[in-house]
C-alpha cells in the first residue's frame, strides 16, 4: 500500500512538472499551429483535390495531381531545370568561396574592407540586386555587352535566350552567395591547428600538398555543410527568375518554385500546385536529414 502510494506521488509529481512545461511553451505552439502546422495540412489536403482557388465548391480526385505531375513534360522540365541551376550555384560558390577565404584568412591592412564589400551582396534583397542584373545583362546597352564589345566579341542576348538565360541566373546568385559562404570558410580555416602547418613544413610539404592533405580534409565538414545549404536555398530560389526570366524564354529557366507559382497564381490550379510543393519541400527535407546526419557523424567521430 505504501508503495503504490509512493507511485502515485511519483506519477503526480511529473504530470505536475509536464503540466507546467506544456503551459510554458503553449504561446510558442499557437503560432506554430496557427502559420505551419495546420496550412501545412491543409495544403496536403488541397494536392488531393481540384480546387482553383476562387470557387468554394470543388472535388477530391485522389492522387490524380501527382500522377498528372509525372506525366507532365512541364514538371519535367522544371525538375531538371531545378537540378541544373543548383548544381550550377552551389560548385562556383563553394570554389569561390573557399579561394576568396584562403586569400583573406589572415588580417591584414584592408582585409576587413574587402570581407565586407564580398559579404555585402548577401545582406542587399535579391529584388534589388536582380534589378540591376537586369541593366547590367541587358541586350543593347546593358554592362556585360559593352565589355564584351570592347574585347572585340559580339553581344550575347543574356536574358531573351534559352541558351544564356540560365547562365545569367546562376551568374546573379552566385555573386550574391560568395560572401556568405567566405565567411563560413573562414571561420572553418581559423580552427586548423597551425601545429599541423608547422609540421608539414618541417617534412618539406609545398603549399598544394599542405592544402589537399590538411586544409580540405579538416574543412570538409564545413564544405559539406555549405554544399547542402547552398543547394537548398537554390532550389527555394525565387527572386531572381521573377526579376530576370520570369521563367522563359520557353520554360528554360522554369524551376520547381516558379512552376508552382505559375499553377497556383497564373493558371488557378491549386491542386497541381500543392503537389508541387510537397515534392519540394521532400526533396528540401531528404538534403536537411542528410545534412543532419552527416553533422552528427563528423561531431561523433
Amino acid at each position: 500500500m505504501k508503495l503504490t502510494l509512493q507511485t502515485f506521488q511519483s506519477n503526480a509529481r511529473v504530470l505536475h512538472s509536464n503540466a507546467r512545461v506544456l503551459l510554458f511553451i503553449a504561446p510558442l505552439m499557437v503560432p506554430l499551429l496557427a502559420f505551419w502546422i495546420i496550412p501545412f495540412g491543409w495544403s496536403v489536403y488541397i494536392s488531393f483535390t481540384d480546387w482553383d482557388y476562387i470557387s468554394p465548391a470543388y472535388d477530391l480526385v485522389g492522387i490524380e495531381n501527382y500522377q498528372y505531375m509525372l506525366e507532365d513534360g512541364d514538371f519535367h522540365q522544371a525538375l531538371m531545370n531545378t537540378f541544373l541551376f543548383a548544381l550550377g550555384v552551389v560548385i562556383p560558390t563553394v570554389a569561390l568561396g573557399l579561394m576568396f577565404a584562403l586569400l583573406l584568412q589572415k588580417n591584414f591592412s584592408g582585409s576587413q574592407l574587402y570581407r565586407a564589400v564580398i559579404f555585402s551582396p548577401w545582406i542587399t534583397p535579391t529584388v534589388a540586386i536582380s534589378i540591376v542584373w537586369s541593366w547590367v545583362f541587358e541586350t543593347k546597352a546593358g554592362l556585360a555587352n559593352l565589355l564584351l564589345a570592347k574585347l572585340g566579341m559580339a553581344p550575347i542576348t543574356w536574358l531573351e535566350s534559352g541558351d544564356s538565360a540560365m547562365i545569367a541566373v546562376i551568374i546573379v546568385t552566385v555573386w550574391q552567395a560568395i560572401g556568405w559562404t567566405m565567411l563560413f570558410y573562414i571561420s572553418a580555416l581559423n580552427k586548423i591547428p597551425v601545429s599541423l602547418y608547422e609540421a608539414s613544413l618541417i617534412d618539406g610539404c609545398s603549399p598544394v600538398t599542405r592544402f589537399f592533405k590538411i586544409t580540405l580534409p579538416l574543412i570538409s565538414p564545413t564544405t559539406f555543410f555549405l554544399v547542402i545549404v547552398n543547394m537548398i536555398t537554390a532550389i527555394q530560389a525565387f527572386d531572381q527568375f521573377q526579376i530576370l526570366t520570369q521563367g522563359g524564354p520557353s520554360g528554360s529557366t522554369r524551376t520547381l518554385l516558379y512552376l508552382f507559382y505559375q499553377q497556383a497564381f497564373e493558371q488557378y490550379d491549386m491542386g497541381p500546385a500543392a503537389a508541387t510543393s510537397l515534392i519540394i519541400l521532400l526533396i528540401t527535407g531528404v538534403l536537411t536529414l542528410v545534412n543532419t546526419i552527416m553533422g552528427k557523424r563528423w561531431v561523433y567521430y
